[in-house]
């Protein structure tokens, strides 16, 4: 009888327990990290007066504050008590750095915190208060050390104390068990790590995943590869037949269209003709003058002998005009050009040539055998790797991408030549393996196959090859 009527005299001794244990209920009843951090900084109240809480992370902060939904980082508060949670988080308690996993009770004393924090304390918190630190947690990693700032206008007692430590404990435990680092975060790789090679030290060194991984990575560096670059490649004509302009003049009109199959002889294109035969009835009517009046001194040096001298120079005169008439007879049928042989003409838009002036032997067109296609790669200075004859090269067409166009190297050239875009290359020109049915003129980019190289040479030949124009090695 004796017992009972202690326990029930002493109902304020055991209401805070009671209270630990329906806070430590609640902790682990939280859903989420924020319910617990609100949980803590307001709820707390049930065990001991305050006024102010504050819940930080070394890694974040302050997370919580009491009375408010959720702190605003950049506020001049919030940002003073991360400096003031950051000092106490490094002090020691009577003496001894803060043991792992144990929450301690600390009363904050004013004189030891720098003289910049000391001076704004009246401003922001009550005369009393008292820091709960939480050190990280090595079973779990990316935790972080942290704590809570409890501030009152009442001195806390030992008892107090000893409670919140006690309540800490199990929202520090509820805490961890729903903490989950980013997966990409350096404390769980770091973690994952120092796991993984504690394990792999046990093993010997040939069982090791890691001296398995490196060994099978240096046998692979030394595999062979056939080394390729990448070049832009078009579709053209074998051995076209370029077609020039076989006079000075304007061109007059064209006969054909482009990418038309044409029959040998068949007129291409003409000049106009206004100029040249106005030039050839001139010629014409000069010469008929002139061998009618060899036709009168003829009869005239029948009785005068003088004429017969006048002759001589008259047919000198009647053999220069007919020269002229035949030179300009010849230019007529020479300004319509006819196809050399059977075969497909290649030239821009007509409409960009009629009526443009053209000189004597300016490119206007090319005359090409459609089953005599080949390939022609710009292959750039930096990719021009050693390349035998009869290599092999493929195709990979813009208007094709599902298929390719194989062939053989023919010829690469001696000397690098200028490009419309400014950049030098080399012309490599490889034939056909088989026919193809792609039209001339489609363009797309072509792999040059090379040499065997190990596969580190591969890896390195461009990076090398950049450092090395920077670098006198």
């Amino acid at each position: 009888m004796s017992n009972v009527a202690s326990i029930g005299a002493t109902p304020s001794s055991i209401k805070p327990l009671f209270a630990v244990l329906d806070l430590s209920h609640r902790a682990r009843q939280a859903a989420t990290l924020d319910e617990l951090a609100f949980l803590l900084v307001n709820d707390t109240r049930a065990l001991l007066p305050y006024r102010q809480a504050a819940l930080w992370f070394s890694d974040g902060g302050v997370r919580a504050l009491s009375g408010v939904v959720q702190a605003e980082a950049n506020a001049p508060y919030v940002q003073w008590l991360n400096r003031l949670c950051s000092t106490l988080c490094t002090q020691k308690v009577d003496g001894n750095s803060i043991a792992p996993d144990v929450a301690v009770a600390q009363p904050v004393d004013h004189g030891s915190l720098p003289a910049d924090l000391a001076a704004e304390w009246n401003e922001w918190l009550p005369r009393e208060a008292l820091w709960l630190a939480m050190p990280a947690s090595d079973a779990h990693p990316g935790s972080g050390s942290g704590g809570i700032l409890l501030a009152g206008d009442n001195p806390f007692s030992d008892d107090a104390s000893a409670l919140l430590a006690e309540w800490l404990h199990a929202w520090r435990h509820a805490w961890l068990a729903r903490f989950r680092p980013p997966a990409w975060s350096r404390a769980r790789l770091g973690d994952s790590l120092r796991t993984w090679r504690s394990a792999e030290r046990k093993k010997s060194w040939w069982r090791s995943r890691f001296n398995q991984i490196a060994l099978l990575a240096v046998c692979a560096l030394f595999c062979p590869v056939r080394l390729t670059v990448l070049a832009p490649g078009e579709l053209v004509a074998a051995a076209p037949s370029v077609i020039r302009a076989p006079l000075d003049g304007v061109i007059g009109q064209f006969h054909v269209r482009p990418n038309e199959t044409v029959k040998a002889q068949q007129l291409l294109f003409s000049f106009d003709e206004a100029a040249i035969s106005s030039r050839l009835q001139v010629a014409r009517l000069t010469l008929a003058t002139a061998e009618a009046k060899y036709r009168q001194f003829a009869q005239l040096a029948l009785s005068d002998n003088s004429s017969k001298a006048q002759m001589m120079v008259l047919y000198g005169e009647i053999s220069e005009r007919r020269t002229e008439a035949e030179f300009l007879q010849n230019q007529l049928e020479r300004s319509r050009v006819l196809a050399p042989r059977d075969g497909v003409v290649l030239f821009d838009d007509p409409s960009d040539w009629v009526g443009r002036p053209v000189q004597t032997g300016e490119r206007v067109m090319r005359l090409a055998t459609p089953d005599e296609v080949e390939i022609e790669v710009w292959l750039g200075i930096g990719d021009a790797i050693p390349i035998e004859e009869q290599a092999p090269v493929r195709l990979y067409l813009a208007a094709s991408p599902f298929s390719s166009i194989a062939g053989q190297v023919r010829y690469i050239g001696h000397d690098a030549v200028p490009r419309p875009d400014g950049s030098y290359s080399y012309r490599l020109r490889a034939k056909l393996d088989e026919r193809s049915q792609q039209r001339i003129g489609l363009k797309g980019t072509a792999k040059i196959y090379g040499d065997w190289v190990p596969l580190s040479y591969w890896m390195l030949r461009r990076p090398l090859a950049t450092i090395r124009q920077y670098l006198a090695l």
